[in-house]
């Protein structure tokens, strides 16, 4: 049941996040472009799995994103908004699919796994 949740809860920040950024106008190709580039921090596994993991993890919480949407908004950076809704859908695609924050044991050993 908790992992329905989680997947649940990736799909509503995908679409809550992929709504917010059309409607402000946003540039399709971009948002196909940068989808998924939070995922180059894998590039930590190829050092050691600790490094991996712990980079993947900070590209891979609401935390940073959401900082970002805040700081757009506020000082009204229009690139700031748009980087942190696509990154948010990012993530939120990626809980959706069952892949979570990863541990140090490991690529495929997530938080997801062990629920």
């Amino acid at each position: 049941m908790n992992k329905i949740l989680i997947r649940m809860e990736g799909l509503l920040v995908l679409a809550a996040a992929s709504y917010f950024y059309f409607s402000n106008g946003y540039s399709l190709g971009m948002f196909l472009l940068l989808l998924l580039a939070p995922d180059v921090f894998m590039i930590g596994y190829m050092i050691n799995n600790k490094i991996g993991a712990y980079l993947y993890n900070v590209a891979h919480t609401y935390t940073t994103p959401l900082l970002l949407l805040l700081a757009g908004n506020i000082i009204s950076m229009n690139n700031l908004t748009m980087i942190s809704l696509i990154w948010l859908a990012h993530i939120g695609m990626d809980r959706m699919l069952g892949y979570g924050l990863k541990y140090a044991s490991g690529f495929k050993d997530t938080h997801i796994q062990n629920i």
